[in-house]
């Protein structure tokens, strides 16, 4: 089965995480199938960078999302309704 979870590259006492397509039984860092984004809690704002499209494809072939990546995509989701749109 697959999963899209996070998986940490930061150095010691610096957290920085991809979202990355796993096989549920492989190491939290173990060889990622794909790559769909970075979160860096860090700065305040936290930056979460996630490739949408790629995601919902994971899903539509039957990967579990986490509950800490889910969270952030609603944090992103809320994020991008409290900027309002500029009109050209």
């Amino acid at each position: 089965m697959l999963v899209i979870r996070l998986a940490r590259v930061g150095g010691k006492k610096k957290p920085n995480y991809r979202v990355v397509v796993l096989e549920k039984s492989a190491a939290r860092d173990g060889r990622a199938v794909e790559i769909l984004g970075h979160y860096n809690p860090v700065p305040n704002p936290a930056q979460i960078e996630l490739n949408r499209e790629r995601i919902e494809y994971w899903r539509s072939k039957g990967a579990q999302i986490s509950t800490t990546v889910g969270h952030l995509l609603r944090r992103q989701d809320q994020r991008a309704a409290a900027v309002p749109a500029t009109e050209s």
